[in-house]
């Protein structure tokens, strides 16, 4: 079976985005499995890497010779995005330019998958406040792709080896989660899930469901009955329909080690009752994904870190994981 194609975005330029993408196309073992094309900008990567240290991608792709020779492209390679100036920008320095940029790497991967060009992609981090300067109002890459693909559902899911996180509510604010919340929003949340570990770990996966509240609502006492008349009710629909679940969970003893052990997936109500955990045990290895796509897409699970970026300091392991979690995902 030939290796699957995967298109790397090169993230916000200013960012940690083209340096991780330098070692991932000099990373022999990943191209063992897959075949990672990056897509941004081949003379700033080249500055960056004269800037670094690192090797300079060895092919170069116009969009024409991407037209032609995607479909027997059988070595990493870089997708010169043509049309942003290698030189007239500050590494590190938030700007509408690289916002724009950034955002247009992803367009282009998507319009790629969605063509049957390649097989997934994985995703360099984005800038949000690089992108509102240039009047991308996306909250981030999974409303991105959730809108750009169709997906009548969707949803975030970090993978790693010490534990599978799902969101409910991603990018709002906490005033913003109870009205956001439904029971039909997190039964999809645990069917995507449940179908999502089945695919990639090849077995029926234990379920646990975080409740909202201190000490999952203490039957009542706190919050508004977001337990009983919002969570629980999802959870029985999807016990009903075969999963092995449980909850609503305490917060704040669901991810002891422990509880670890005999769990293999989380679903989480709002963006830092997951990310909180999964960063403290897995912040370089973990892999945020976009359930729910025609296409898989991956991530990396960590952010520009413009105060690091040429600087030869970022660490690309996430940016890896995530291309071989693509490549296990499309096959």
């Amino acid at each position: 079976m030939s290796k699957p194609l995967i298109a790397v975005t090169m993230g916000d330029p200013a960012g940690v985005g083209p340096e991780i993408c330098l070692q991932l196309l000099a990373n022999e073992e990943v191209c063992v499995i897959a075949t990672p094309v990056v897509f941004g900008d081949a003379r700033l990567l080249a500055r960056c890497a004269r800037q670094t240290g690192l090797p300079a991608p060895k092919r170069i792709l116009s969009e024409i010779d991407w037209a032609e020779k995607c479909g027997s492209l059988d070595e990493p390679a870089v997708l010169d995005l043509f049309g942003f100036d290698a030189e007239d920008f500050m590494p590190g320095k938030v700007s509408a330019k690289t916002g724009a940029a950034g955002y247009r790497y992803v367009e282009k991967s998507i319009a790629a998958a969605l063509a049957g060009q390649v097989a997934a992609v994985a995703t360099a981090p984005l800038n949000k406040e690089a992108l509102h300067a240039a009047g991308i109002t996306y909250p981030g890459h999974t409303e991105m792709f959730a809108e750009k693909m169709a997906a009548e559902r969707s949803c975030m899911t970090f993978f790693s080896a010490e534990m599978i996180c799902s969101l409910v509510t991603v990018h709002i604010g906490y005033q913003d989660v109870v009205p956001a919340l439904t029971t039909a929003r997190i039964l999809d949340v645990i069917e995507l899930t449940d179908e999502a570990v089945r695919c990639v770990r090849g077995k029926a996966p234990k379920i646990a469901v975080c409740g909202l509240n201190p000490h999952a609502g203490e039957h009542g006492l706190f919050g508004r009955g977001e337990e009983e008349n919002i969570i629980a009710p999802a959870i029985a629909a999807a016990r009903a329909k075969g999963i092995t679940i449980e909850g609503p969970l305490p917060p704040d003893t669901a991810f002891i080690a422990t509880k670890r052990r005999n769990v293999d997936a989380y679903i989480c109500m709002y963006h830092d009752q997951a990310l909180i955990p999964l960063k403290a045990l897995a912040f370089d290895t973990a892999v945020n994904t976009t359930l729910g796509l025609p296409v898989p897409r991956t991530s990396v699970d960590h952010g520009t870190a413009c105060d690091i970026a040429w600087q030869g300091k970022a660490n690309g392991s996430s940016l890896v994981e995530a291309v071989r979690l693509a490549a296990k995902m499309a096959s």
